[in-house]
């Protein structure tokens, strides 16, 4: 019997026996619902070096922003759209004609018109009437269809509104020319079984030519809930490098990207070796460190410390890890420390051909555990205290704040 090689040995599952719609068109939201992480802001350059990346390693479509929002704004899209980019450029907007104009101005090629669909969002947020959002929907889609643009159309908490009018509202705006139908789980509610259910009735009810999700993670599901979409059949999942995102962000890119290649044995003709020099460009340029334990790209995922773990890892890295570290373009890792086993001590001896009795093993193994467990905390103490600080309060300061409304004159006696 041939020993097996990789994860996709122990998970038969293929693309065929889930009903995946291939090719996958992989959206990345990085550069617009990734910069409104809090305390998150990419200059236009910025954009570029991402979106150029993103578009080297095989992503579709590549979201740089809403270019209605300021001038700078308006300038990133305009230098992401006129960079050449393999991926499609798309930028977003609201269903306001202004907005469109911006999107058709910036050169971008797709547009996402977007709208809150829930009775919760159009009472306390957008104070208009079911019919009201279907007129300027209606009338957004067919002016961005005017200009040649490709149409996706997006709402908000899709998932939380009534059926009836989704049903509407989605075939309505697929009559009208939009060509993606984008389904939203905005707070991060469904489970995969419920999500299941919600786009199978939501494709008998309206039929969309080409289906698209976006899921927040508020439950930690995101990533589950967007493979579910692409079981049901789904082409365009949207994603985030590192999970960046709104409160506790999106599915992340490397994840469902991964999970797919592995997992479902789909190829999804992304550059997977270079996802964690992806992930670094984002973390660099977001600010937002990477979770140590964060799937597939965390600076722990492929380290080892325990001994029974690197015992198993050094006689076959399939023991503990489900792929090779390389498939991400990461490197495997042996920790020495407090948990650390004889195996591990062997193995890094022969850097230097170095080879150790049993005594002196037990006795260097000693050392080692001895002089992790007596380090202080001090110093991982401070760090906390400093990160606390920076994220519990991202934004500005309220001094800061203060300031800028005494300089704008807000609240100052007049004579």
């Amino acid at each position: 019997m041939a020993e097996p090689r990789l994860v996709e040995d122990y998970h038969p599952a293929t693309a065929r026996e889930r009903a995946i719609s291939e090719p996958i068109v992989f959206w990345d939201e990085t550069l617009r619902d990734g910069e409104q992480t809090p305390g998150v802001h990419f200059s236009p350059e910025e954009k570029l070096r991402v979106a150029t990346l993103l578009s080297e390693i095989g992503v579709s479509v590549v979201n740089a922003g809403i270019p209605v929002v300021s001038e700078e704004e308006a300038r990133a899209v305009r230098l992401v759209a006129s960079a050449g980019l393999k991926a499609d450029i798309l930028a977003a907007a609201r269903t306001v004609p202004a907005d469109v104009d911006a999107v058709i101005r910036s050169g971008a090629s797709h547009i996402a018109i977007f709208v809150a669909a829930s009775n919760v969002h159009l009472r306390y947020k957008l104070r208009m009437s079911p019919e009201e959002v279907r007129a300027a929907s209606l009338k957004t889609v067919r002016q961005a269809k005017d200009a040649g643009l490709h149409v996706a159309f997006v709402t908000e908490d899709t998932v939380r509104a009534p059926f009836d009018f989704v049903e509407r509202l989605y075939r309505d705006v697929q009559d009208a020319g939009a060509d993606r139908l984008v389904v939203a789980d905005t707070v991060g509610i469904m489970t995969p079984l419920t999500f299941r259910w919600y786009l199978k009735e939501f494709q008998r009810r309206v039929a969309p030519k080409d289906l698209s999700v976006h899921c927040h993670n508020d439950f930690g599901l995101a990533a589950a809930n967007t493979l579910t979409a692409i079981e049901c059949g789904a082409r365009a999942p949207h994603v985030c490098v590192n999970g960046l995102g709104e409160r506790a962000g999106n599915a992340s890119l490397e994840e469902v990207v991964l999970e797919l290649e592995a997992l479902y044995g789909v190829r999804t003709g992304v550059r997977t070796e270079r996802l964690l020099e992806l992930s670094r460009l984002v973390e660099e340029l977001s600010g937002i460190p990477v979770q140590a334990n964060k799937a597939l790209v965390g600076y722990n995922a492929f380290s080892h410390e325990a001994g029974i773990h690197t015992h198993g890892i050094l006689a076959n890295t399939l023991t503990y890890e489900p792929l090779q570290p390389e498939r991400v373009g990461a490197r495997r890792q042996m920790i020495l420390g407090k948990h650390t086993g004889k195996a591990a001590v062997v193995e890094k001896l022969k850097e230097r051909g170095l080879t150790a009795s049993d005594p002196l093993l037990l006795a260097l193994l000693q050392r080692i555990k001895t002089s992790t467990e007596a380090r202080t905390k001090d110093d991982l103490r401070r760090f906390l205290e400093e990160y606390r600080h920076l994220f519990e309060r991202p934004g500005l300061s309220d001094e800061e704040f203060w300031t800028m409304v005494e300089a704008v004159g807000i609240g100052a006696v007049t004579s």
